[in-house]
């Protein structure tokens, strides 16, 4: 059995930070815990807009708090995003994620994080058979 809580979560090393400074997520879930996913709370800022292309993993999005949108890059098509909303990216959609009000978000990524990651130039994390150091920071 696991337990953790959210805050104290935060107060580790398990709480990462974008550098850009456009959202945290608090990694409550890795893949060394031995499930074969992760699950992280995640905040994107008010008035912030990050592009994602998890080429490599699945996510499955849930807004618990906040407003803001999803665009898909390959058809401009747009998704306003609010509590009680999920989006999954069962494509592996690039996508922009656009807050208008601070979001907080429980995410679910299979394969599971390292909690190490950081996004490529190009929105994506690596694979998970990569050393996620190898990865360019946004």
């Amino acid at each position: 059995m696991i337990v953790r809580n959210l805050e104290v979560a935060r107060e580790t090393d398990r709480l990462v930070k974008a550098e850009n400074g456009n959202w945290d997520s608090t990694r409550l879930s890795l893949a060394d815990d031995g499930g074969n996913c992760s699950f992280h709370i995640t905040r994107i800022y008010e008035n912030t807009e990050t592009h994602i292309h998890y080429k490599h993993h699945f996510e499955a999005v849930y807004c618990i708090e906040g407003d803001g949108e999803v665009e898909t890059l390959a058809d401009g098509k747009i998704w306003p995003i609010k509590p009680g909303d999920i989006y999954i990216l069962d494509q592996h959609d690039e996508h922009l994620l656009r807050a208008f009000k601070t979001m907080h978000l429980a995410c679910v990524f299979t394969p599971g994080l390292t909690g190490k990651e950081v996004h490529r130039e190009d929105g994506s994390y690596a694979p998970s058979h990569e050393e996620a150091d190898d990865t360019k920071p946004l």
